[in-house]
């Protein structure tokens, strides 16, 4: 479709559409060539026949929105992950409908890592070697006061809230809100933290964040948040991210959660499952006192029993019979002489005799 101005007397106008079509002619004209950046905001879907991503210079901060058809993306096989420095050839383009500028992608080279995942990586042997993510302590069971940190009316602190009320109403939390995203989120987190630290009865601190893009985790991964996350004397819970997200915080925290919701499970316990419990503990009280007296009759008529089997009378009943001389029981025959009077016991009765013969 030609550009054509529409004249208003000595004035040239272009409709919103025509200046559009005719900057992504020009644009059209340019020729392909390398730009270099560190890969942000890698979105990629099944459903999508084009994968987006976003370049990022280190040095400051400029970005460019890159595109690329799935399949050529697939057939690289580049497995490319948010900070890594890479080469994309292609060109300039506009889309024209809705004004949206990117780079058209032809090809992506990787280049070595980002600056930033190279500085997180030495950042991390450095603090593993200190031994800075080495303590880990058990979370409280029965918390008097759950510390959050959050930003403000992020989906994180509703979800946390939400779960933590629902799962045990009694709960009583103290929040902190605060940034979590930019550069006075990492300095701001430990104030938060640090404040928490300070009020009566708070035994456990969520830190939650939701998911967000490699740069919005940045500031977790920040070495004064890292180190105060560590030296907290409060057990620290750390809810940043989703699944796939691994910031240093994570680490030195004593209990990491995939979600903010799954954080709130870990500090608090069921309210349902303890008054099951309850119940259950209440039914072995009740039975308890009748099964120790069944107990101590059973343990009772047994050793009854085996008192029976070892009394002289149980003798007497096999057929046996007890002698006595003078009331001492004869055992052998040299306690007795031929003549002497000696009395017999039987089951039933007795009777006396005289020794004629001993053997």
């Amino acid at each position: 479709m030609k550009v054509e101005a529409i004249e208003y007397g000595d004035r040239k106008v272009f409709s919103v559409g025509a200046f559009n079509r005719g900057v992504a002619e020009w644009l059209s004209r340019l020729p392909t060539l390398w730009v270099e950046g560190e890969v942000t905001e890698l979105r990629r879907q099944e459903r999508w026949a084009t994968v987006f991503l976003t370049l990022k210079d280190p040095s400051d901060g400029a970005c460019l929105s890159v595109s690329m058809p799935r399949a050529q993306f697939d057939a690289l096989r580049l497995e490319l992950a948010d900070g890594e420095r890479v080469h994309v050839y292609g060109r300039p383009e506009l889309f024209a409908a809705r004004g949206d500028f990117r780079f058209r992608a032809l090809s992506i080279e990787r280049f070595g890592l980002g600056d930033h995942l190279a500085a997180l990586e030495r950042l991390k042997q450095k603090l593993a070697h200190e031994g800075v993510f080495d303590r880990k302590r058990p979370l409280p069971r029965f918390p008097r006061r759950v510390g959050l940190v959050t930003g403000n009316d992020a989906a994180a602190k509703r979800d946390v809230l939400t779960a933590i009320t629902t799962r045990f109403p009694p709960a009583r939390i103290v929040v902190a809100e605060t940034y979590v995203q930019g550069p006075r989120a990492a300095g701001a987190i430990v104030d938060a933290i640090g404040a928490l630290c300070e009020i009566p009865d708070v035994d456990v601190i969520i830190v939650a964040r939701g998911g967000g893009s490699f740069e919005d985790l940045l500031p977790f991964s920040d070495e004064r948040l890292v180190r105060a996350v560590a030296g907290c004397q409060v057990p620290i819970v750390s809810a940043v991210g989703h699944e796939q997200d691994t910031p240093l915080s994570d680490l030195a925290a004593d209990a990491r959660a995939s979600t903010p919701s799954v954080a709130a499970r870990l500090v608090v316990p069921d309210a349902d499952e303890l008054r099951k419990r309850l119940e259950q503990t209440r039914q072995r009280l009740h039975h308890a006192p009748l099964l120790m007296l069944e107990r101590k009759r059973a343990a009772l008529e047994s050793a009854h029993g085996r008192l029976r089997a070892l009394s002289p009378r149980a003798t007497l009943d096999r057929g046996y019979a007890i002698v006595r001389r003078e009331g001492a029981i004869v055992r052998s025959g040299g306690d007795v002489g031929t003549g002497a009077r000696v009395d017999v016991e039987l089951a039933e009765g007795g009777f006396g005799a005289t020794v004629e013969e001993t053997r």
